[in-house]
């Protein structure tokens, strides 16, 4: 009965070891890689568009993004969207801007259900 008794405490010793070195699978909950205007960046033209790409994809339903000036007013031309062919990308077009620091303002949810949000500002410098 010992010989049994130490056989089921080494098994139950061995499950523990491979449950201790087991780690759960990584989740992308779709934090954005690049941005376009970069955060904190000083352009000498205005950009025709604001685009976000995300590490994973996006659903386009519960998904925005908007670009405001120093006022709060908004200055995109409300098309704003998830690329068709790339499911992480998010973009809205611009109009022509003047000079002045403006604020973007995105919300995703990501196909994995994760929310994710943020901001960021970028300023338009005009040549001298």
């Amino acid at each position: 009965m010992v010989a049994r008794d130490r056989r089921i405490v080494g098994i139950a010793l061995l499950a523990l070891v491979d449950l201790a070195g087991w780690t759960p699978p990584a989740t992308a909950h779709s934090l954005p890689l690049r941005f376009e205007p970069r955060p904190d960046a000083i352009l000498s033209a205005g950009p025709a568009e604001v685009r976000i790409v995300f590490g994973g994809d996006i659903e386009p339903m519960f998904s925005s993004i908007e670009v405001t000036d120093a006022g709060g007013q908004r200055v995109d031309k409300a098309d704003a969207g998830v690329n068709g062919r790339n499911p992480r990308l998010l973009r809205v077009s611009l109009g022509a801007l003047i000079p002045g620091v403006y604020r973007v303002t995105w919300q995703i949810l990501a196909i994995d259900g994760h929310r994710n949000q943020g901001s960021y500002t970028f300023t338009f410098k005009a040549p001298e």
